[in-house]
C-alpha cells in the first residue's frame, strides 16, 4: 500500500496511467474516499496520468493532531510522483482544495474542475427546512459523539439529498454510497486542523486564468447550487455543466456522464 511520509501524517495515494501523460489529479469529497474515483479511472488513464490521494481523516490516511494544509499535501503528493502540473479535480470540499491549490500555486495547476463545491470563505446561504433539520440530527450524533450515526446520517444527506426518496433509487448505488464513506468512521474523533487559505478563495476567484469547469448535480443541497452559479459568474471564461437525476456524487451515480463531460472537457482545452 503506497503511503507518502510528511510531516504529521502518512498520505495514502493510487497513481494509474503513464506517467509521461498529462496528469489529473482527484481529489475527494467529505462524504467518501478516494474510491469513489474508482468508476472513472480505467478510461481517463488511458491518455492521463490519474493521481488520487485520501485527504487527512479519510479512508486510508494516518494522521496527528496537528495543523496542516491541505495544499501542502496536494503538493507534496505530486512532487513526490515527479509531477510539475495537473489539472485538478474535487468533488466537495475537495473542489474547495483544489481552488485554493490554483490560486496558492497557479504555476502548478492547468485547469480545475469541481463537483458540488464552492470557494472558501463562500458566505452561509439560507438553509431550506429539510435542509436545517438534516444537519440538526447531525449535530445530534455529533454531540453523542455517535459516529457511526452520523456517517449514515451525513451520506443520506448529501449523497441521496433531502428532495429524493432513497427508495427510488438505484439500490447497487445507494449500497456504494453507504460504503465510500464507512472507512471514514474511524477518523470522526481525529482532530487535525486544516490551515485556510489567506485570503480565502472567494474574494480571488475572479483572478483564476486557467480553465474552470464548475459542475453539480440537480438535487445537490442548495448552497452548493448557489456555489455552482456563483462560480460560474465570477471565474472569467468558467463553464458550468448540471447532472440530471443526482445529488453530491454525480461521478458515483452516473459514471458514464460524468466521465463523457470531464474527458470532453478535457480535451477541448488540451489538458
Amino acid at each position: 500500500m503506497p503511503h507518502l511520509s510528511v510531516p504529521g501524517a502518512e498520505l495514502y495515494y493510487e497513481a494509474d496511467g503513464p506517467a509521461s501523460a498529462p496528469c489529473v489529479l482527484l481529489i475527494h469529497a467529505g462524504c467518501a474516499t478516494l474510491r469513489m474515483w474508482d468508476p472513472l479511472v480505467p478510461a481517463l488513464a488511458q491518455d492521463h496520468y490519474v493521481v488520487r490521494f485520501d485527504t487527512r481523516g479519510f479512508g486510508q490516511t494516518r494522521t496527528d493532531d496537528v495543523k496542516f494544509s491541505d495544499r501542502d499535501d496536494a503538493r507534496d503528493v505530486l512532487e513526490h510522483l515527479g509531477v510539475t502540473r495537473a489539472t485538478v479535480v474535487g468533488a466537495s470540499r475537495g473542489g474547495r482544495i483544489a481552488l485554493d491549490l490554483a490560486l496558492e500555486s497557479p504555476e502548478t495547476v492547468t485547469g480545475v474542475a469541481t463537483v458540488g463545491s464552492g470557494p472558501s470563505g463562500f458566505p452561509d446561504t439560507e438553509l431550506t427546512d429539510e435542509e436545517d433539520a438534516a444537519f440538526d440530527g447531525l449535530d445530534d450524533a455529533y454531540e453523542d459523539a455517535d459516529w457511526e450515526r452520523m456517517t449514515r446520517l451525513e451520506t443520506a444527506l448529501w449523497v441521496v439529498g433531502p428532495r429524493r426518496d432513497e427508495s427510488t433509487l438505484d439500490p447497487a448505488f445507494v449500497e456504494t454510497a453507504y460504503a465510500l464513506n464507512r472507512p471514514n468512521i474511524v477518523h470522526r474523533a481525529e482532530a487535525p486542523v486544516s490551515v485556510p487559505l489567506e485570503p480565502p478563495a472567494y474574494d480571488r476567484v475572479a483572478d483564476l486564468r486557467m480553465p474552470v469547469l464548475a459542475t453539480v448535480g440537480e438535487f445537490d443541497l442548495s448552497f452548493e447550487l448557489a456555489s455552482q452559479a456563483f462560480l460560474i459568474d465570477a471565474v472569467p471564461g468558467a463553464e458550468g455543466y448540471i447532472f440530471s437525476d443526482t445529488a453530491h456524487l454525480p461521478s458515483v451515480e452516473h459514471p458514464e456522464e460524468f466521465n463523457a463531460v470531464l474527458t470532453g472537457w478535457l480535451a477541448e482545452h488540451g489538458l
